[in-house]
């Protein structure tokens, strides 16, 4: 397992450089707009443009550019720390912006991971057991609706419908600030509709997607065999059949946080909560390349990271894996 894990890590480095390669070449290789007449304002003149850009190191060749960039990344290249490269809109590194703004999205992430399992795991054994009756087709049907509905649709509708502000039935304190939230409860208040629009599909899909490999489980020899032994109906779709069922269930679930830890960027833009991916969410509005190239490195890494903990969980949860 340890020479697995190292492995895995020496890969992980190697994919991040080339993720990082990938980015500077789309952002600062390919035709994207000139950072240096963005940061000038409207109707500059040449000579402040140029200015800007020998501020900047434009002026400097590709090659160049790209070591100045990785000595961002990794302080043994550039001796000076960890930026992620420094911000043209905001005069600022982008590392510490980013890490100042992971706290809104790990919680907003959290909050719905707990929802979504909570609501998504228990409808598709519900639905895989009770194959074919009202209650599966019911929740399957409501199932596809979260999953055919957008984010930002689903939150707009939310807030017009069950915000405590402009809802036509105000039951949920929805477009309440996050960011002005001092204590834990103002927090969870102002979480509590993204957290269910964030929710709503992810439940839908685990939901459809456990239920499918359930009732595939079920059919299994297997499961024939323990209940031949006179195992309980509960001992038997518990302990073997979701057991196994639920393997696959893990390395969707390790993505899809890495996902979001990466940046909800829909929800934190229609709910305006100050995450990660309402940042990267403006700096694609002002043409911000070192912010967007930043976030998408720091979501690389949370991806990664979380698909090779989910390797490693796979040996602990299926004992048929082994490395």
């Amino acid at each position: 397992m340890a020479a697995y894990i190292a492995r895995r890590l020496l890969w992980v480095g190697f994919l991040l450089f080339v993720i990082s390669v990938i980015t500077f070449v789309i952002f600062s290789v390919l035709p994207s707009g000139d950072p240096a007449v963005a940061r000038a304002g409207r109707s500059p003149s040449p000579e402040l443009v140029e200015v800007i850009r020998t501020q900047l190191g434009l002026d400097k060749s590709k090659p160049e550019q790209f070591i100045h960039y990785l000595g961002d990344l990794l302080p043994f290249v550039g001796g000076n720390g960890i930026y992620f490269g420094f911000s043209y809109q905001n005069n600022t590194d982008v590392l510490p912006e980013i890490l100042e703004r992971l706290p809104a999205t790990v919680f907003l992430a959290t909050g719905a991971v707990v929802l979504w399992l909570a609501i998504g795991i228990p409808v598709g054994m519900l639905s895989a057991v009770k194959t074919g009756t009202w209650m599966d087709r019911l929740a399957m049907g409501i199932a596809l609706l979260f999953i055919s509905a957008p984010v930002y649709f689903l939150g707009l509708v939310a807030l017009i419908l069950f915000s405590e502000d402009v809802g036509r039935f105000p039951i949920l304190p929805g477009n309440s600030a996050y960011g002005e939230a001092t204590s834990f409860a103002g927090k969870v208040e102002a979480l509590i509709m993204p957290w269910c629009v964030l929710a709503a599909a992810f439940a839908a899909i685990y939901a459809r997607f456990l239920r499918g490999n359930l009732i595939d489980t079920l059919q299994e020899d297997y499961i024939r065999t323990a209940r031949a032994k006179g195992l309980s109906e509960r001992r038997v779709i518990f302990r073997h059949g979701v057991r196994a069922a639920i393997t696959p269930i893990v390395t969707l679930l390790g993505l899809d946080i890495g996902i979001l830890l990466g940046g909800a960027i829909l929800t934190e833009t229609v709910f305006n909560i100050p995450g990660i991916g309402r940042y990267a969410y403006n700096a694609i509005n002002l043409s911000d390349l070192p912010v967007i190239q930043g976030t998408v490195l720091f979501g690389a890494f949370f991806i990664v990271m979380m698909s090779l903990i989910v390797d490693i969980l796979y040996a602990f949860i299926d004992p048929r894996v082994r490395y």
